[in-house]
């Protein structure tokens, strides 16, 4: 083994001390039946989280399918932003991008108010490749009127003149099993193709408006019991006395036959 010189000794790992960050941190997750958005920022006792949005709320605002995908990331995301700017009461100094468009917006602070609400994305584990689902929530957030560095070379996009996205007519049309399959919540739903843009903007529309998390009433839980439960001293008395009576009965029928 050759020799390897140490560059930081025992002393210097002693009294390194990490750097202080004061910043609040988007985290997005991902999972197989929901999108989880937060804004977080740390403690030594741990992490603090100031608000949340998922992807099962969206539908309360018309959104009853496709709830991992791309869109309802977007969706996510700016429900996160509008419920964020609305508690800190300052959802009417910084709307956010009004009229969602897909093209590039950035938030700037206005002279004279609050600063525009700062944080950073924090992807997790996730691969940060292009067209990531990360980026459809972080693409929402920054429209919802919160101030996120990013940069446009993680969305995806497509020209509408060469390519559209029509999967769904094109399974109608070609493989309708494949369809049934793969669409199958849309049909529950009687959420056909022509459908799915108009639901979209109900939907920021809906979300813009009342982005308030409203708590529900948790069920109360009925515990069952498998055991028997436990009988008094009196209750035991009582059964001994019934079965002895029984007991005494039976043997009298018995002498009189």
């Amino acid at each position: 083994m050759g020799f390897v010189k140490v560059v930081k000794n025992k002393a210097s790992f002693k009294r390194h001390q990490v750097k202080f960050r004061r910043q609040q941190e988007m985290i997005v997750h991902i999972t197989n039946r929901d999108i989880i958005c937060q804004i977080a920022y740390a403690r030594v006792e741990g992490d603090v989280i100031v608000c949340a949005a998922y992807a099962h709320e969206l539908p309360k605002y018309g959104v009853k399918v496709g709830l991992t995908n791309y869109a309802a990331a977007y969706c996510t995301g700016l429900l996160l932003a509008c419920r964020l700017l609305n508690r800190f009461g300052i959802d009417k100094i910084y709307e956010g991008q009004v009229k969602v468009t897909g093209d590039e917006y950035n938030v700037e602070s206005i002279d004279g108010q609050p600063g525009a609400f700062t944080c950073y994305l924090d992807a997790g584990l996730a691969r940060t490749t292009t067209g990531n689902k990360v980026f459809g929530a972080l693409k929402g957030t920054v429209d919802g009127g919160l101030s996120i560095p990013h940069s446009t070379k993680h969305f995806p996009g497509y020209d509408s003149e060469s390519r559209e996205f029509n999967y769904m007519c094109y399974l109608i049309e070609e493989d309708e099993d494949a369809y049934k399959k793969q669409f199958s919540q849309y049909i529950k739903n009687n959420v056909t193709p022509d459908m799915m843009e108009e639901m979209y903007k109900k939907a920021h529309a809906a979300v813009q408006e009342n982005p308030v998390y409203e708590k529900q009433l948790k069920k109360e839980v009925k515990k069952k019991r498998w055991n028997r439960p436990k009988m008094s001293l009196a209750q035991k008395k009582d059964q001994v006395a019934q079965k002895k009576a029984s007991f005494l009965r039976a043997q009298e029928w018995a002498a009189e036959s």
